[in-house]
């Protein structure tokens, strides 16, 4: 075992992480826990990793979960097409695998959603294969490690940094090891603010450290700017129950459920105008919170409006595609987006009369 490894993997043993998907845990728990961590802090998942394991205890339940459940338990975790490919993948292992999660990752990476970092990590860390398993913090840390000049997030400058973690990847401790620079990265090599060098069991190896040039490492790439949406929210409800809309089968938060959404930022007498074009008789109407969401590539600025329906116009509104839900189906069946917190809170307070 070369320095490198035999000093990360003694830090490690001492300081590792206490996570539910590591130690003595099926590949399946390696499996779920890499997907849900894709572009989520892990202190977020654990609740979330929690609650799924409990509902969904094996592949097989995976398989045959219903998507609006499915989609119910990563309901906050974002990027919803990873769920989607989870249970796709769930059922190909159930037709090809009998049910067993493969272990080599040429195998893996037939399956729905993943690539080469999540198929890298389950082999390692699951089935202690040699195998490298390189995500943004290994990325950072190798750079920093080795004073890898350019881009390293793609074509050559990834493929360098895949050759010098294998190159120090020990043969017997793969999983251990992979996980060992994804903590450092996560804990000391940090991506924001300054590197806690002192701390690192590496910083006599980090050729960044001894030229005093951490920040240089990576090379920052120029992030593209958001689009800016502004959309119009509607909390249509008749005193008992709230209407929603299905998003549509593909783009953005595709297939899930959404308060009646408008595009542009309406005024108060815009939606009224609205209101009247649709038919739709109401006792009572004003505006709500404001709210901003931020997706990677998009950033929505809604302004919204409490609308009291008349009931009787309830039935007629069956063609708008809607369908009216209590409040505690919404909360606890139905798979609203976080975008929407701000009125999914409206609904934990309880709505309350206008007029």
């Amino acid at each position: 075992m070369g320095k490198i490894a035999k000093k990360l993997l003694e830090y490690y043993d001492k300081h590792k992480r206490d996570l539910a998907w590591r130690g003595e845990v099926p590949a399946y728990y390696t499996w779920i826990s890499e997907i849900m961590l894709q572009q989520t802090r892990v202190e977020a998942v654990k609740p979330y990793f929690a609650r799924f394991i409990e509902e969904l205890p094996n592949i097989e339940a995976l398989a045959n979960c219903e998507e609006e459940k499915l989609m119910k338990l990563w309901q906050g975790l974002g990027y919803y097409s990873r769920a989607r490919n989870l249970k796709k993948a769930a059922c190909q292992i159930m037709e090809m695998y009998g049910g067993e999660l493969p272990k080599e990752k040429k195998e893996l990476l037939h399956l729905a959603g993943i690539g080469p970092y999540t198929a890298g990590a389950i082999s390692s860390i699951a089935y202690g294969k040699k195998e490298t398993a390189v995500d943004g913090n290994v990325i950072r840390v190798m750079s920093r490690l080795f004073a890898v000049e350019g881009n390293v997030l793609e074509g050559k400058g990834r493929q360098k940094i895949e050759e010098l973690t294998y190159q120090e990847l020990p043969e017997d401790r793969a999983g251990d090891f992979n996980q060992a620079l994804m903590d450092l990265g996560a804990t000391i090599c940090i991506p924001n603010g300054a590197a806690l060098c002192h701390l690192c069991p590496l910083h006599l190896e980090c050729q960044a450290n001894l030229k005093k040039e951490v920040e240089k490492y990576p090379e920052k790439k120029k992030k593209k700017e958001r689009k800016l949406e502004r959309q119009t929210i509607l909390l249509l409800s008749d005193g008992q129950k709230f209407a929603l809309e299905k998003r549509k089968e593909k783009g953005l938060l595709a297939g899930l459920w959404q308060f009646p959404m408008l595009e542009g930022r309406l005024s108060l007498q815009e939606v009224r105008e609205y209101l009247k074009e649709k038919g739709i008789s109401y006792s009572g109407i004003e505006e709500y919170e404001p709210a901003i969401h931020i997706f990677s590539h998009v950033e929505w600025h809604m302004v919204s409006y409490i609308i009291e329906v008349e009931k009787w116009e309830i039935q007629e509104k069956q063609e708008e595609n809607f369908v009216w839900l209590s409040k505690e189906e919404i909360l606890t069946e139905y798979s609203v987006p976080s975008a929407f917190k701000v009125y999914l809170d409206y609904l934990k307070q309880g709505q309350r009369k206008l007029f």
